[in-house]
């Protein structure tokens, strides 16, 4: 089949609200996705291809990132009008199908009340010898905080905005209680103190390219579901519940997590914007964490009681993908290799 020639961007600088450029597929599905969007036209795939491909591997989760984009910054040189091409749409809800139900089956026997699931997160393990965040902070080197900045950029750099989608679902304590940690996370009015350009001078601090999507190339699988779940669940009226559990999830976690990144961050003399960016969330989220318990997740079952298996669902996927992602790079790094797909250069 011959393809049409892809639109070609005007030269002119990078805007800071540019989307990135599109990267190669990883196989089929991801392939027939960049390809499409590139070239316009419907995605090109095998009928079974979707039923072959490993839901958590990285031809899906690719292919899921890229059509989730669309909903966020889009891609440099690709129409807006592909947000809502029924042919994408329609790819991607099959993968989502396959993902949902993979993530579905592995927790089959998880809690399904919000007490249970959450009642591991609320106190600090004595032992923290597996945790990324305890060995970033006693023994993690310059190299490694840099790896472990260039993967969570793919979600800093878009910092709450994937849990906006939740606020026009909630109604009473729920939506004031998630609009004002919102509001938190994008500065308080602040552009300055928008959380995602407080990352971006982290990795100012770091020697890392601060432009949105940058290093989506080097970004595993692991990586990409940690942040496609939160697409998943914003994305879909009827996973509100879902995303109210991831966001309770991240905010109960953030704050013992912040406190040793900020101190890994001042042991290898990071700078003073990359130890910031983690002090800020210490105090902002512990704070955050008693609205989301009390107000975010109690008005929301307070409204529709219906919905606590979800919110448990919420944090158990979080959990479950977050833990993968932290085997994934401590594998790596015990074996002295990156925990991307392509090291950094060298600062």
């Amino acid at each position: 089949m011959t393809l049409p020639s892809p639109t070609t961007p005007s030269p002119t600088t990078t805007s800071a609200t540019a989307g990135p450029r599109l990267v190669a597929g990883r196989g089929e599905l991801s392939r027939a996705v960049t390809q499409a969007l590139r070239y316009g036209g419907p995605p090109v795939y095998a009928p079974k291809a979707i039923l072959k491909a490993d839901p958590a591997g990285e031809d899906l989760q690719l292919a899921l990132y890229l059509l989730y984009e669309l909903h966020y910054r889009g891609f440099e040189g690709v129409d807006d009008e592909r947000e809502w091409d029924p042919d994408l749409l329609r790819l991607r809800q099959a993968m989502e199908t396959r993902f949902l139900h993979a993530l579905r089956t592995e927790l089959s026997d998880a809690p399904r009340s919000v007490g249970e699931a959450f009642a591991p997160l609320l106190v600090e393990p004595i032992a923290l010898s597996g945790s990324l965040t305890h060995y970033l902070e006693t023994e993690g080197e310059l190299w490694q905080l840099r790896e472990y900045a260039a993967l969570r950029s793919l979600y800093h750099l878009k910092e709450a905005d994937p849990h906006a989608w939740a606020i026009p679902r909630l109604t009473g304590r729920a939506k004031a209680g998630l609009a004002a940690i919102e509001y938190d996370e994008f500065g308080a009015g602040r552009a300055d103190r928008v959380h995602a350009r407080l990352f971006a001078d982290l990795m100012s601090d770091l020697h890392l390219d601060p432009r949105y999507g940058l290093y989506l190339d080097r970004a595993p699988a692991p990586l990409l579901a940690t942040v496609n779940l939160m697409s998943l669940f914003g994305l879909h009226r009827a996973l509100r519940g879902a995303l109210v559990g991831h966001f309770a999830c991240v905010e109960v976690t953030s704050s013992p997590g912040s406190r040793r990144l900020a101190k890994a961050m001042r042991r290898c003399g990071a700078g003073p914007a990359a130890e910031h960016f983690y002090a800020e969330h210490v105090e902002a989220d512990a704070v955050h964490e008693q609205v989301v318990r009390r107000e975010v997740i109690g008005g929301l079952l307070a409204d529709e009681p219906e919905l606590e298996a979800d919110v448990a669902f919420g944090c158990a996927a979080t959990v479950l993908l977050e833990d993968r992602l932290a085997h994934h790079i401590r594998e790596a790094w015990d074996q002295g290799r990156s925990a991307l797909r392509s090291p950094l250069l060298g600062v």
